[in-house]
């Protein structure tokens, strides 16, 4: 059995972008197929990530004006400093010319996405990411749906088209690689306080 796939697209924090799509405000709450609280947990964490291993992040909103709403303050909050690109109609964030210039200005050639809907804006940032030419990893539980099918088909079709399916722990720990490494106590800490939550537990017994 080869070996060769994972260590040829392994994520490093020096490979790697984070992409946030339409985590809106109006659009969480139409979101059924995770718990709504676990989505902002995890795309803050993902925020936090950005910064803790200085990961370029592009974040972009759709009809932010209207009903979708304006970015969740969980990660505004987090990156109060990161412009956001405000698409004025296009459904695919890579038809929008400031979104797929600012990615490719990354020069990074691994994306970290998520996105709100699934099977809308997610799925159409991964697809049109690999037709690219990038690696792609989408993140289902910082992601979310308006229900359990949309987010099967989703998965279902961004794996059809070479897009890997991960999760927010899963890929953070992939950044990491080694808790020796720097940002593992930071990365611990992360943990305790938005995506695993019962970790703090566990490190209080650790005290």
């Amino acid at each position: 059995m080869t070996t060769q796939h994972y260590p040829n697209t392994r994520f490093t924090p020096e490979n790697s972008a984070i992409l946030l799509v339409d985590h809106q405000t109006g659009l969480l709450l139409g979101v059924k197929d995770l718990d709504q609280d676990m989505v902002r947990r995890n795309a803050a964490t993902l925020a936090r990530t950005a910064k803790m291993f200085n990961l370029p992040v592009i974040l972009t909103t759709s009809a932010e004006d209207g009903p979708n709403g304006p970015l969740i303050p969980q990660i505004t909050n987090e990156l109060p400093d990161v412009k956001i690109i405000q698409r004025t109609g296009e459904i695919d964030a890579f038809d929008y010319p400031e979104f797929a210039d600012a990615v490719e200005a990354t020069g990074r050639k691994n994306l970290i996405i998520a996105g709100i809907s699934t099977d809308v804006c997610l799925t159409f940032a991964a697809l049109s990411a690999v037709a690219r030419g990038y690696n792609v990893h989408a993140l289902i539980d910082a992601s979310g749906t308006w229900n359990d099918a949309a987010q099967a088909t989703s998965i279902a079709r961004m794996s059809a088209a070479g897009v890997t399916m991960n999760s927010t722990v899963g890929i953070t720990a992939e950044l990491q690689r080694d808790w020796k490494n720097p940002t593992g106590e930071q990365l611990a800490g992360l943990y305790a306080d938005l995506a695993i939550p019962f970790y703090q537990t566990l490190i209080a017994l650790r005290s």
